[in-house]
């Protein structure tokens, strides 16, 4: 019997619930697509929490990215949606990576990086450009944290040129965001479920 894969939806707005958020949109579409292939999903905005500065696992006084980071340590894929700001990620997603950087020594039992064998995928909206440049900080800081990045593991959204519109405010999803969310999806499930049954070998 095949063990249900799980994922979390990371939503680094900087919106707090329960406003309306492009973000959190764009996530719940890829989280959607990901439980068409059995996979069990869930979702937090990470500014609803008290994640304080720093690059501990725990910092202490009220920090609330422990009971985030116990969520992820029980995923088999993490989701990162950010929106785009001045053409860069969130203030929101940049902390999720800094908190994420205390994992570079916190090992699993087999001596491993205990972000082995999780598969990271990243979502970017914004009216702006700058979802190439987002999604590459992502994929570096994420692979070098320990993660796998699976083939076409991101999905974006940004309006024309000097645009005004937002994600949430669109009529439908644009056929090319709904087939790159797709793939994204389908590939990030296949390859968790190798991971999950052949994990990396300790070094």
């Amino acid at each position: 019997m095949t063990t249900q894969l799980i994922a979390l939806a990371l939503v680094c707005t900087l919106k707090p619930s329960p406003s309306e958020s492009s973000s959190e949109l764009l996530a719940e579409q890829i989280l959607a697509e990901l439980r068409t292939h059995n996979v069990a999903t869930s979702s937090l905005r990470v500014v609803d929490f008290d994640v304080k500065p720093g690059v501990e696992t725990d910092m202490g006084d009220g920090d609330e990215w422990p009971s985030i980071r116990e969520r992820i340590l029980a995923s088999d894929i993490v989701v990162v949606v950010t929106p785009t700001w001045v053409g860069q990620i969130s203030s929101v997603g940049q902390r999720v990576l800094e908190r994420l950087d205390a994992e570079l020594s916190e090992m699993d039992e087999a001596g491993r990086p205990d972000l082995y064998d999780k598969v990271a995928v990243v979502g970017v909206v914004g009216n702006e450009d700058g979802a190439h440049h987002i999604t590459s900080q992502l994929f570096q800081g994420l692979g070098d944290l320990g993660f796998t990045i699976s083939a076409q593991a991101s999905t974006y959204w940004n309006d024309e040129a000097m645009g005004s519109r937002d994600y949430k405010d669109l009529d439908e999803t644009p056929e090319a965001v709904a087939s790159a969310t797709k793939s994204l999806a389908s590939n990030a499930a296949h390859l968790a479920g190798l991971l999950k049954g052949t994990p990396y070998p300790a070094s």
